[in-house]
Order: structure tokens, then C-alpha cells, then sequence
């Protein structure tokens, strides 16, 4: 079977979530099943290429199941981005807006050192906020954003054309 397809297969639409309006795409049926999960980890390694990362930033909260098994792969760190006040130690924060609302994540603000290339992953890209919001963090923190990859891409929120020059890899575009 296609692996692009098999992934397109396990994604779930779910109506009206989290709010009325909203069209969720939920991942769990992609990552209960090895063959969908695995493949899509593997397509995010291939193409960035081993060894040119040194740091894997994972999205609050979907994106941390796909950013630390990429980190692994990559033989590189692991940076979470949460939501605001979920981090222990000082932190960076930014604020964005995204399709239902406004939010602000932080990072610990020793996460990188100077000239650390990272690797944003994240389940979605949507309106571009958050991952804007995330690159942001990275450069303030010192790191050089190497690119973003993402398991979906809603092609009609335009969220790509929000990110500038920035390396957008999508393995499935709605």
C-alpha cells in the first residue's frame, strides 16, 4: 500500500471540535497503527536528512509523539514547547493567534545553544501561528531554524504563506 495514502486513511475527521465551526483532525487511529506511524516518522527523517539537526522542537501536544521519535532517529536533543506556565525553569514566551482563538506557548530559555539547528515538528499546520510563534522562540533562544515539518497541512488556512522563507515540509496537504 502507498504510504501516503495509508496515512491519509488513519487520519479521523471529527466535527465541530474543539469548538463548533472546527474541523479536527485526529491522529490516534494514525498512531495506533506501526506500519502509518513508523512510515511517517521515517518520511519526516528522510527529508531533512540525518545529522543536519541538533535539536527537535515538539509542539504541545501532538507534536511531542512525533518530534521525540524524530529526535531519536536524528540522534538529537529533544525540546518541548508548551503551553504557558507548564515549563519549571525561565522561560520565552510568545503569543499568536490561531483559527479558534489566542494562545502562548514558552521554552525553557536555556533550551539552546547558540547556533543549535532545529527541527520544528508539529501534527498540523493550520492558520501558521503557532509554528511562527515556535520559530520565533527558537531564533530568540539562540537556535537557527533548520525547518518545520508537519504530519497535515490545511492548505486553505494559508498557514504556510505566514512563515516566510521557512522550510515547510507537509506529508499530507488538505
Amino acid at each position: 500500500m502507498d504510504l501516503g495514502r495509508l496515512i491519509q486513511e488513519r487520519i479521523r475527521d471529527v466535527a465541530d471540535y474543539p469548538k463548533p465551526g472546527v474541523l479536527f483532525k485526529d491522529i490516534t487511529p494514525l498512531l495506533a497503527d506501526h506500519v502509518a506511524f513508523a512510515g511517517a516518522v521515517d518520511q519526516i527523517v528522510n527529508h531533512h536528512g540525518r545529522g543536519t539537526v541538533d535539536k527537535i522542537v515538539g509542539i504541545e501536544a501532538r507534536g511531542f509523539i512525533l518530534a521525540a521519535p524524530v529526535a531519536y532517529h536524528f540522534g538529537a536533543g529533544f525540546v518541548p514547547v508548551r503551553k504557558k506556565g507548564k515549563l519549571p525553569s525561565r522561560t520565552l514566551a510568545e503569543t499568536y493567534d490561531l483559527e479558534y482563538g489566542t494562545e502562548t506557548i514558552e521554552v525553557h530559555a536555556d533550551a539552546f545553544r547558540p547556533g543549535d539547528r532545529v527541527l520544528i515538528v508539529d501534527d498540523v499546520l493550520a492558520t501558521g501561528g503557532t509554528a511562527r510563534a515556535a520559530a520565533e522562540l527558537v531564533r530568540r533562544g539562540g537556535g537557527e531554524v533548520a525547518g518545520l515539518s508537519v504530519l497535515i497541512e490545511l492548505s486553505f488556512l494559508r498557514g504556510r504563506g505566514k512563515l516566510g522563507n521557512l522550510d515547510v515540509h507537509s506529508l499530507v496537504t488538505v
